[in-house]
């Protein structure tokens, strides 16, 4: 299904975003410069072709190239999301891997156990077959020896191959030379340190083993796209979306394809960053079958270590919870009663939906039980209709959400067979239509919020500052009601349906360097910064877009750099008319929970606007009082960008900026018996947002701030916000 909507072309830049889903993948053209849609495809995701799902990737692009009437030469940019890493993780369709593992003298005979992880097990009843031979590197390296060792391991079985030495990190040259004596063999090979700067030999070769194992899936996988795009005369990047939401180029994945893993949840989360431009809330992607929810504090996602089969790995992904529960998830009867809603849906059991049903299909209806899937429980809710020799429809959530008036938009189906659907399973039931609907509803919604609540405590976060924003085509039907039946603000994003493909086709360049450092110096934390931004750079980002993040682990002695950047430099400054002050005051003054007469602005810059309040709180079953202030950072476009509990704040140019700081750093630290917990800082330039929480000392924040501030002039405004750790 394709839909154009625009036929003007012109000098049109246009950028275009594939995600692909669990059952659609869909295609989206935007203008590069205003951010409009331009057309839409959609496609059934092509699982069981032969080329996997790229398959429907190409196909998509192509119906929305020749739907959209776009000339190859006005597209300057296409990304995708791709399942293939996960789908190849949890079938077992990887490369048996060859393990040549490497040190010197006693060191090296812990390097031999490390680096032989025996099998390791992928998902449930799927193993990585691996082959491991030791080489001792004390007197250097033998390229015969390793040529030896390489055909001994294909003999065994393997067909990719990873070279891992003990302190390859530190110095990777004997890696970096043995896996090019392997590659002039013609066999696909990756170092560990190639894959990961971290100290930890085993956790270090099992990333890299499944990296390598995955080689030649994806490899084929990237030739098939990037040939088809090219075919079509398409001649800008190509980009992939990688698992911490950020997008990387096509020869980046040949390198490093496991860093694709969960992309497809990924692409939701870019969008709710840079479309729906959410900066603290819970992001909530609702398709057919399930929903996944992820976090987004201060403008960020919030990223943890990937595991697989339970084994920890140096990859980074997005914290995304996935959810039995979508639009299409299947109602269980016991009796008369909602016994259950999902996981099964309507796609897993090849049913169709009631909303969508045409009212003269709906004739004499039956309504029965069934088992979707050999071994399900046999209580999923099905209608059979006249002259159907099997059920048809199956009642799902996404009736459900139609009866109590929530779906307006996509999930809005015929009102006329809803009705008459409902009105029939009411004389069945023995209850009115709202009554089973908002039944269906109470425990889809309650599902999705045992995940919110576990996340928010998890992570300590702020419930109060919060708030629900639903994407995909399931949106309507779950977060509405999940919104309301537990009293929180929430949205629903622009273009829901689409949204995924939105956030890839706007997906910044991203990249994260981490290096094992127990006491970094400010030289460490240069080094760094410099190393992610030049990932990015070389991948296409724009120089002057590129903005880093570093933080300081001092759990784990380690330095971490994520390094973003736009594929070009925006043409626009603004897509939408400015927002008067006066609008955006109404806005800060709502997220804050006051009066507009409590609020003020606190501080600008040429793009942002700091609006802040006092409020009094009370603490110990209300025996005492403690007074915040809380501050709220919205741009010209009327987006909050920032939000904090309790801050100071302090303007100046920037070039007097740092001193500024250096004393509220001085005078909001915290001692303890641990030491001095310094507090977060932002620092608002232009329309740029500093990030300096990550870092421990005042030292650091000081060298960081000089670094990102170099660029502008001295007599720029600036504003920092300095905020407590509580």
């Amino acid at each position: 299904m394709t839909r154009s909507i625009s036929s003007s072309s012109g000098s049109r830049r246009i950028k275009i975003g594939v995600d692909v889903g669990g059952t659609f993948t869909h295609a989206v053209a935007l203008d590069a410069d205003t951010f409009a849609i331009v057309g839409k495809a959609v496609v059934p995701t092509t699982h069981a072709s032969k080329e996997g799902v790229a398959r429907g990737v190409v196909e998509s692009m192509q119906q929305l190239l020749k739907a959209a009437r776009i000339r190859p030469s006005q597209v300057v940019l296409i990304a995708h999301s791709t399942t293939q890493a996960t789908n190849a993780l949890l079938e077992g369709d990887v490369a048996p891997v060859g393990i040549i593992g490497m040190g010197k003298g006693m060191e090296g005979w812990r390097a031999k156990s490390q680096t032989n992880i025996q099998r390791l097990e992928l998902a449930p009843g799927k193993y990585l077959t691996v082959y491991h031979r030791y080489y001792d590197s004390t007197n250097g390296l033998d390229e015969n020896r390793i040529r030896q060792l390489a055909r001994d391991l294909k003999g065994d079985g393997a067909q990719v191959f990873v070279v891992s030495e003990a302190f390859g990190v530190d110095h990777p040259e004997n890696e970096q030379k043995a896996v090019a004596v392997i590659r002039e063999m013609g066999y696909l090979a990756t170092a560990g340190s190639e894959i990961s700067q971290l100290y930890g030999l085993r956790v270090r070769t099992r990333t890299a083993a499944i990296n390598a194992s995955m080689l030649p899936k994806m490899l084929e996988t990237a030739d098939l796209t990037e040939r088809s795009v090219r075919a079509s005369g398409i001649k800008a990047p190509l980009m992939i979306m990688r698992s911490d939401g950020g997008v990387m180029d096509i020869h980046e994945m040949r390198r490093r394809p496991i860093m694709t893993m969960l992309s497809g949840p990924a692409a939701g989360v870019a969008a709710a960053l840079m479309y729906a431009k959410i900066s603290d809330g819970i992001f909530l992607e609702v398709g057919g079958t399930s929903t996944d929810i992820s976090i987004i504090r201060n403008g960020r996602p919030v990223v943890r270590s990937a595991e697989v089969g339970g084994h920890k790995l140096y990859v980074r992904t997005l914290d995304i919870r996935t959810v039995g529960i979508g639009g299409g998830s299947m109602v269980r009867l016991s009796g008369k009663k909602i016994a259950d809603v999902g996981p099964r849906s309507a796609h897993i059991a090849g049913l169709n939906y009631i909303s969508f049903a045409r009212p003269d299909k709906w004739e004499e209806p039956e309504l029965v039980r069934m088992a979707p899937k050999p071994g399900d429980p046999d209580d999923y809710a099905a209608v059979s209709t006249k002259g159907a020799r099997s059920p048809s429809f199956a009642l799902t959530a996404t009736e459900a959400a139609n009866v109590l008036g929530y779906a307006n938009g996509y999930a809005r189906g015929v009102a006329e067979t809803i009705d008459n659907a409902y009105r029939w399973l009411a004389t069945i039931l023995g209850r009115s239509a709202e009554e089973i609907a908002q039944e269906i509803l109470d425990v889809s919604a309650a599902k999705v919020m045992d995940v919110v609540r576990q996340l928010i405590q998890e992570y300590k976060l702020d419930a109060s500052m919060l708030v629900l924003v639903g994407g995909g085509g399931g949106a309507e039907v779950i977060v509405p009601h999940a919104a309301t039946k537990f009293h929180k603000e929430f949205s629903i994003a622009e273009n829901a349906e689409i949204v995924s493909a939105i956030g890839v086709a706007l997906g910044m360049i991203r990249d994260t360097v981490e290096r094992s450092v127990v006491n970094p110096t400010d030289a460490d934390i240069l080094r760094i910064r410099a190393e992610a931004a030049d990932s990015v750079i070389r991948m296409g980002a724009a120089h002057d877009s590129v903005e880093v993040r570093v933080e300081v682990d001092t759990r784990q002695k380690r330095l971490i750099a994520t390094a973003t950047g736009a594929p070009e430099m925006r043409t626009r400054t603004l897509r939408t008319q400015v927002v008067p002050d006066a609008q955006l005051k109404r806005l800060a003054s709502v997220s804050m929970g006051v009066e507009e007469d409590q609020t003020r602005v606190a501080g600008e810059t040429k793009f942002l606007r700091v609006f802040q309040c006092s409020v009094e709180r009370r603490k110990l079953f209300g025996l005492s009082r403690v007074r915040k202030s809380p501050a709220r950072v919205a741009d010209r476009e009327g987006i909050i960008r920032l939000k904090l509990a309790d801050v100071v704040l302090c303007s100046g140019t920037v070039g007097d900026i740092g001193t500024k700081i250096s004393r509220l750093v001085e005078d909001l630290t915290v001692f303890g018996d641990a030491g001095g917990l310094h507090p977060d800082v932002f620092v608002l330039v232009s329309g740029r947002i500093i990030d300096l929480s990550g870092l421990v000392s005042k030292e650091q924040i000081l060298t960081l701030a000089r670094a990102e501030l170099d660029t502008f002039s001295r007599e720029e405004q600036a504003v920092a916000l300095v905020a407590k750790k509580s």
